[in-house]
């Protein structure tokens, strides 16, 4: 049982966020603010692509070079707090990344601070990843700057920045003042809480949690995820994509297909149950793929028997390329969870030859740390060059990518190049 003084807490930190307010940059087509508390809640057909941006991002790719491409598919920390340091700058020009991923470390300041410092971030890596000149003199691709803006215990922001509810608070909210009040909550919370982190200059959300809370898993969840109910977990996860798509953020759901108690980061992970077991577990993700079709989805380590006995999920062509892509239909970007963790290590497995693997695989963006940049960013290009990775794998990888930076404004000229 969850306690309720937590449950207090929680709400009156959700109460503090929907007074946030802050700048909302480029949004994704056809997204509108979330509907006022007391409103029906609707249930969305899943937005439809713009072919002239699949058309487009299909340009840019054929523009790069491989060494461009590899750069695209890496999501990699930084090291600095309103500044770069030069070893950093370096790094960040000579394997500009498509994406980078923030921590408290990055965060820990003032807003103004933060601003200035995610601004910089960008232009430096924008101005190292154009293919051509872009029409009109304006800089070249920027990178995803992304977060983990959960809530609760999952926040990497300094003071001035308002934290979310704990996920699981929600569901306790549902149960005393009823479902709809709660998603409403949901949504007009992320709303808020986007427009406050885009104004600061972040992109992308990975978050929410879609996982189902259960007597295993809750050991390692605890309260990330919106409760033990499938029916509310993919309701309350599609308004919190919802909000803040709203404002700007893309979202990445994760973390597919789930997990059990044993926490990845520190060894192998085995998700030993049956198809129909399973089939429940993944019911949230497969509802969101089709009902709010989130930017991004994150790959687990987790190893799953029914599926592939022998392999990581993110090192998987049976669970990417067969279940996720194929039986459950989705398009959009398949991340890697971090390869330095020790589900993969207990492997045998390299930072650098897992991310060649995962992209073989089917995923289509890899996280890295700044020690591991330069080499993973090289390995990549070792493998196109020797045939161990083939061009249109990669290239089909930053299309995907491209295709998300263009609908949230991260390429300049959406009719260019």
């Amino acid at each position: 049982m969850f306690r309720f003084d937590r449950l207090c807490t929680n709400f009156l930190l959700f109460v503090a966020v929907v007074f946030l307010s802050g700048c909302t940059g480029a949004v994704k087509p056809g997204v509108t603010a979330p509907v006022e508390a007391g409103t029906a809640l609707a249930e969305e057909p899943a937005f439809e692509d713009p072919v002239e941006y699949r058309e487009q991002a299909a340009r840019i790719a054929a523009l790069m070079d491989d060494q461009l491409l590899a750069g695209q598919v890496l999501m990699t920390g930084i090291d600095g707090n309103a500044v770069l340091g030069e070893t950093m700058e370096d790094l960040l020009q000579a394997s500009p990344p498509g994406g980078i991923m923030l921590f408290k470390y990055n965060l820990d300041a003032e807003k103004d601070r933060v601003r200035f410092f995610l601004e910089a971030c960008s232009a430096l890596i924008a101005a190292a990843a154009c293919p051509e000149p872009a029409p009109g003199g304006e800089t070249g691709i920027a990178p995803f700057i992304a977060v983990d803006h959960e809530g609760g215990q999952v926040f990497r922001f300094g003071p001035e920045v308002g934290r979310l509810p704990a996920a699981v608070s929600f569901w306790e909210t549902a149960q005393s003042a009823g479902r709809d009040y709660a998603l409403h909550a949901v949504e007009e919370g992320a709303y808020r809480s986007g427009q406050e982190i885009r104004d600061l200059g972040i992109t992308m959300n990975l978050a929410p949690v879609a996982e189902i809370l259960d007597e295993e898993n809750g050991l390692f969840l605890d309260t990330r995820s919106y409760g033990p109910d499938p029916v509310f977990v993919e309701a309350a996860a599609a308004a919190f994509i919802r909000g803040m798509e709203a404002a700007g953020i893309a979202c990445v759901v994760k973390h597919f297909p789930g997990n059990t108690g044993a926490d990845p980061h520190s060894g192998r992970a085995v998700l030993s149950v049956d198809g129909e077991v399973l089939d429940r577990m993944v019911q949230p993700f497969a509802a969101l793929i089709h009902r709010v079709k989130p930017s991004g989805m994150m790959v687990s380590h987790i190893v799953v028997p029914a599926w592939d006995g022998e392999h990581n999920a993110s090192l998987s062509p049976r669970v990417i390329q067969d279940w996720l892509r194929g039986s459950l239909g989705f398009t959009g970007i398949l991340l890697a969870d971090d390869f330095s963790m020790g589900a993969v290590a207990v492997f045998g497995l390299s930072p650098e030859d897992a991310a060649v693997e995962a992209l073989n695989a089917g995923i289509d963006m890899v996280m890295t740390w700044p020690r591991n940049l330069s080499t993973v960013h090289g390995a990549i290009l070792a493998a196109v060059q020797e045939g161990r990775l083939p061009r249109e794998r990669l290239r089909q990888a930053v299309e995907r990518i491209l295709f998300e930076k263009i609908r949230y404004g991260l390429v300049p000229g959406n009719n260019g190049w």
